[in-house]
């Protein structure tokens, strides 16, 4: 393999990487972690509101956890499970990419099915200080309710699908 191909295959693992370390974060309640994961100027629209920033991410998903956090156990009242990710690098220093996402409730509720939502996150990424983090995202929503994203894809409005 050359040097080229070699350093591709690590930039698209390493980007991969972020959508875990996000779940594992919000998951656990641990948002001062998301820095690890979203650049400072970062836009992250999901089902609970759109974000700009690093401070307002933090804060709008700090509330979700509260939000859904009915037992008040501190941490883990969702799960988020990610898959099927493809990545495509566009750039020296930037790259795109969608995944699945499968989301389990695990505080208690009066329907005693966990799951909460299946989605697809789309993701602009972007290497800062030599470290490739989240600087767009959009959480789109497919069941319960499907998203207007889902059913009318618009490259102009989305980022593209893989060919």
């Amino acid at each position: 393999m050359t040097d080229d191909r070699i350093q591709k295959l690590l930039d698209t693992e390493e980007i991969r990487n972020l959508r875990t370390l996000y779940s594992h974060y919000l998951d656990s309640a641990n948002v001062d972690g998301l820095e690890n994961v979203f650049t400072q100027d970062a836009v992250v629209e999901v089902t609970v509101g759109s974000m700009r920033g690093l401070e307002e991410i933090r804060e709008g998903l700090g509330g979700a956890i509260s939000l859904f956090d009915r037992d008040k156990r501190g941490n883990y009242p969702f799960l988020h499970a990610v898959t099927n990710h493809w990545v495509k690098i566009t750039g020296p220093d930037v790259a795109e990419g969608r995944c699945y996402l499968i989301d389990f409730e695990t505080a208690s509720k009066p329907d005693p099915n966990p799951l909460l939502l299946l989605g697809l996150y789309s993701d602009q990424y972007r290497r800062v200080d030599g470290e490739w983090r989240i600087s767009r995202s959009r959480l789109e929503t497919v069941w319960p309710e499907r998203g207007e994203t889902v059913s009318s894809f618009d490259p102009a409005n989305a980022m593209t699908l893989p060919a």
